[in-house]
């Protein structure tokens, strides 16, 4: 279904390029379909049509009649005046997913068509291999078929979960954060192991390759993590000096913290934002 589509991103930064590289690397979305487009920045939209066989174009050039799906990737600052440019140029069945942070489908149907089809989602930069755990919920208005739609792209880039719109923010901390929890272990795992011998290269595989295998054990297998844990745990043994060493140290305590601050974060960037665009739109009447 989403072979023949035409993906248009709207904004060209991090997150928009690790959405352009999962696809392009899925093979399911041909490169010459995607197009990427942003304010000023030609250089970046030549950076990306050079690495992934991409278009980029100035937003007044774009084809709007022939675009299936606009990808909202810009700063949520700019959303304003961006939804304000598409809104005379789009039609309201044409699908607008959304990564802007804070901005609710409520919003964009607001400032767009009656009907527009809306979904807002949020990746993480391991889209870039596919490996995404990516949320979305669909706007009031949106109808099923772009649902599937949009798991169908999404699926492209890794593993899909339809969520209700007020847990955005925990799945922020959860997932959108999550990847840089991991970063932040391995590096200190890292360290130790060059302390102890091992060069960094090294120890850099050993590690990226135990998470690996934890993580599939905990996708393959129907025990919790909690049980897994206990399997691999031998009283006296060496994981058990280990957990004791995170037990003491706050480990677990540091792990839920990152989550509910990060998702705690989230929501007080979505009323910074929800402000900001009040006090905009009042001031622009």
């Amino acid at each position: 279904m989403i072979h023949n589509k035409t993906l248009c991103f709207i904004g060209a930064g991090s997150m928009a390029e690790a959405m352009i590289a999962g696809f392009v690397l899925s093979e399911k979305i041909p490169a010459e379909n995607i197009i990427a487009t942003n304010r000023s920045n030609k250089q970046r939209l030549a950076a990306l049509e050079v690495k992934y066989g991409i278009k980029g174009m100035k937003l007044e050039h774009l084809p709007f009649d022939q675009i299936d799906i606009f990808i909202l990737a810009m700063k949520p600052k700019d959303v304003d005046q961006a939804l304000s440019y598409l809104k005379q140029q789009i039609k309201p069945n044409q699908l607008i997913l959304s990564v802007l942070a804070g901005i609710t489908t409520t919003y964009l149907e607001q400032n767009l068509h009656d009907d527009q089809q809306v979904v807002r989602v949020m990746p993480n930069t391991s889209s870039a291999i596919g490996e995404s755990a990516t949320a979305l919920s669909p706007g009031h208005k949106t109808a099923e078929n772009h649902v599937l739609e949009t798991k169908e792209l999404l699926n492209c880039i890794g593993s899909v979960f339809q969520i209700e719109e007020k847990n955005m923010d925990i799945f922020t901390g959860l997932a959108g954060s999550g990847p840089a929890y991991f970063y932040y272990l391995m590096e200190h795992m890292e360290q130790q192991g060059a302390k102890s011998g091992f060069d960094l290269e090294t120890t850099r595989q050993i590690i990226a390759q135990t998470i690996v295998g934890a993580a599939k054990m905990v996708q393959e297998q129907d025990e919790t993590p909690a049980v897994l844990r206990e399997k691999v745990t031998s009283p006296n043994g060496t994981t058990a000096a280990g957990l004791q060493a995170l037990d003491v140290n706050g480990g677990g305590k540091a792990i839920a913290k990152a989550v509910e601050f990060a998702a705690k974060r989230s929501k007080e960037i979505s009323e910074q934002i929800k402000e900001s665009l009040l006090v905009r739109s009042t001031t622009n009447k």
